[in-house]
């Protein structure tokens, strides 16, 4: 007699459908082909609550963590990753303020009143993101911040900005601050035109003296490597990999129903009728297979402090980023030349696949990282 069971499906993912199905999967289109930054989307995600996925129970939120952040941006990824990146910006700045900041900022993000991103990023460390050069100045209970930011996702749309400097005075790599985004001085200096993600409005954004209240520290003065480290790195490593993972179901899928409803008409065959085909859609299942597998192993590793967790923070993103360019071109091999086409829905899942690999921390990077651990070395120093 059969004794399995299967795990309930998440209440927060049965509130995230009918958003995916009437507001992010129809504008997703539209929101590639002309840059719009996806408000429509989070305005209906404040409205249901899930603005507050991450935020505790006591401040009004879901009080939900890592593991229903990377569901719920995986499921949006799957029709739109431009909303998906701005939602995994926000999850993970959140969850440095339910750690460290005010509790009215706090409630204001459960209420879906405020949309928070990461400004880490900046000109003079480029993707050594938890090393920036940009300045922090004590003048009394003020603090002036100076600075150049290369990427901040959501820049000018966003409410709220986690932001990172160097120390007041302590020793230490960084501090954390919570920097609204509406403080005089701050500037978003270019638009966002890029290959792929193209609504996500990642964009640069310069600090000349902005002026700050010496509370808006998030923790202490020169801990903020620990926050980064300890917080924002698993948060956007495994929602990263959620990410890529909703753009390779969505591109396995959608190849594969393009090769079965494809007919070579003179032979009496769909393209899946080719073996060859078969075996690239096959390719990709698996890939796609191996990574759900890999995340959800990393998910069990973190929550159980299992030995291997910080191995596997670092490896989650790099082996997602890396198999979605994978399966992605597998998808557009497929497809033949009707995958240039943006009806057969490929190409887009295609470009924005490709920005995993070079957004900091960087496949590159992180492979340094899993390289040090396995030999037993010093992540730093």
């Amino acid at each position: 007699m059969s004794t399995t069971t299967t795990t309930p499906r998440p209440s927060y993912l049965d509130t995230l459908e009918p958003v995916l199905a009437e507001i992010i999967a129809p504008a997703a289109g539209e929101i590639d082909r002309t840059a719009a930054y996806p408000q429509a989307a989070l305005d209906r995600l404040a409205q249901v609550g899930l603005l507050g996925l991450v935020s505790a129970k006591g401040v009004g939120g879901l009080g939900e963590g890592i593991r229903a952040a990377t569901f719920v941006v995986e499921q949006i990824a799957r029709y739109c990753a431009s909303t998906a990146l701005v939602v995994c910006m926000h999850y993970a700045a959140t969850a440095v303020i339910e750690a460290h900041g005010p509790r009215a900022v706090r409630e204001a993000i459960a209420d879906g009143r405020a949309v928070t991103t990461l400004a880490f990023s900046e000109t003079g460390s480029r993707s050594h993101f938890w090393a920036p050069v940009s300045t922090a100045t004590a003048s009394g209970d003020s603090v002036r911040l100076d600075a150049r930011k290369s990427w901040i996702t959501a820049a000018g749309k966003a409410d709220l900005y986690i932001w990172s400097s160097r120390p007041l005075a302590a020793e230490g790599m960084s501090t954390i601050w919570l920097v609204p985004a509406n403080a005089e001085g701050l500037r978003v200096t270019a638009p966002f035109d890029g290959l792929g993600l193209r609504g996500n409005y990642s964009n640069p954004v310069s600090a000349d003296g902005v002026i700050i209240s010496r509370d808006a520290i998030l923790g202490e003065d020169g801990k903020g490597f620990d926050i980064m480290m300890n917080i924002v790195l698993p948060y956007f490593q495994f929602m990263s990999a959620g990410c890529c993972l909703g753009m390779m179901e969505a591109a396995t899928t959608r190849a594969a129903a393009h090769v079965g409803g494809t007919k070579l008409e003179h032979i009496s065959q769909s393209l899946a009728d080719l073996p060859t085909v078969r075996a690239y859609v096959a390719r990709m299942r698996i890939k796609t297979d191996m990574v759900r597998a890999f995340m959800l192993d990393g998910l069990d590793a973190l929550e159980s402090g299992r030995e291997d967790a910080v191995l596997r923070v670092l490896e989650v993103k790099a082996a997602a980023g890396e198999t979605s360019t994978e399966v992605t071109d597998l998808a557009m091999r497929v497809s033949g030349g009707a995958a240039f086409r943006k009806e057969v829905g490929v190409e887009r899942h295609f470009r924005d696949a490709r920005a995993a690999t070079v957004m900091a921390p960087t496949t590159d990077v992180l492979y340094d990282f899993i390289g040090k651990v396995a030999c037993g070395m010093p992540l730093f120093g």
